[in-house]
């Protein structure tokens, strides 16, 4: 009987406990609850954002190293056959050594062109991947603040969502040097391009 008695009064105290609880506090408040609900719902689009973005970077990281690859690829080949052609006529391709560099420029032009364009969309995507997650923490930690007080949270408290701190003047004075960084393919790009020209034309006339 005393047992009985006792599991009775356990089960009172864990009901007396869950009724405190700030989750059934919040069941219990429709604004609360409300706010909640929305908050999860604004977590689970940060989440699908966050999600979509990662695969862009992914797929633009691999588009990237594809083109790197073509680049390259092409002028071993293209130097390959000049350097045979030259050997087998060596008496007009001297002559003729800008056709080859014309052909050279115009292919590595465009390539480069894909490639800084393809750069231009990785570092924006990431900007945004990275702005999506300090919202998505700062959204977090909302959630979890309204979770732990109840109905003792300030219903007119918002996620510091979009707000961005101004760059400061350090990153102003190194912005450049970000740049050179972020588009160091693009200028090894140029720098071979800038260089394929004398080799067409020695080559040619070697």
């Amino acid at each position: 009987m005393a047992e009985i008695k006792n599991t009775h009064h356990h089960i009172i105290e864990i009901l007396t406990d869950l009724q405190d609880h700030p989750l059934m506090e919040i069941s219990e408040s429709p604004g609360h609850l409300l706010l909640l609900k929305l908050w999860q719902r604004e977590e689970h689009l940060f989440g699908s954002r966050i999600t979509r973005k990662e695969t862009r970077i992914d797929t633009l990281r691999s588009e990237i190293f594809n083109l790197c690859l073509y680049f390259f690829t092409f002028h071993v080949f293209f130097f390959t056959i000049l350097s045979t052609s030259s050997v087998t006529n060596d008496t007009g391709s001297c002559k003729k050594w800008w056709i080859p560099m014309v052909l050279n420029l115009s292919v590595s032009v465009m390539m480069v062109f894909l490639v800084h364009m393809k750069l231009c969309r990785y570092w924006k995507v990431c900007g945004e991947l990275q702005r999506e997650r300090m919202d998505n923490r700062a959204l977090t930690r909302c959630v979890q603040e309204l979770r732990m007080k109840g109905v003792s949270f300030d219903l007119s408290k918002e996620p510091a969502i979009g707000n961005r701190m101004k760059s400061s003047s350090v990153e102003i004075k190194w912005k450049p040097l970000t740049w050179c960084k972020n588009y160091l393919v693009t200028l090894c790009f140029v720098g071979v391009m800038g260089l394929a020209v004398p080799v067409c034309r020695f080559m040619a006339c070697v």
